[in-house]
């Protein structure tokens, strides 16, 4: 199954459910349920289902309910590039933190083999 990186607090967030729009500098073409990995874990699952932008970071600040991000992360996060907005729905956090192994030097996406045991 296909993994998104994504750092902490937000990875959680996201499978709890509360961050709907993961702010990028690219889009992405990939669709579906994807595992949410933070820190060697798989701490659950969302449905990307749309990739929204290119946005100013004045223009994403105005939708804060939806990334829980402030104006002056998105401002330094761009670096004067365009963002976008990745779209989630249907979020589940698992009950316990799945470790999964991720190959050497992946940054974003992964594919994700998960532990036995």
């Amino acid at each position: 199954m296909r993994g998104l990186i994504i750092r902490q607090p937000y990875a959680e967030w996201i499978v709890e459910g509360k961050k709907i729009w993961e702010i990028r500098k690219s889009r992405t073409r990939i669709r579906g349920e994807v595992l949410i990995i933070s820190g060697g874990k798989a701490l659950g699952k969302a449905e990307l289902v749309d990739v929204l932008g290119p946005f100013t970071p004045e223009e994403l600040a105005k939708h804060g309910d939806k990334h829980l991000v402030d104006y002056p992360f998105l401002r330094e996060y761009s670096s004067g590039k365009p963002l976008y907005a990745w779209v989630f729905k249907n979020a589940t956090k698992f009950e316990r933190p799945v470790e999964v192994k991720l190959k050497k030097g992946v940054q974003v996406w992964a594919n994700v083999v998960i532990e036995d045991g």
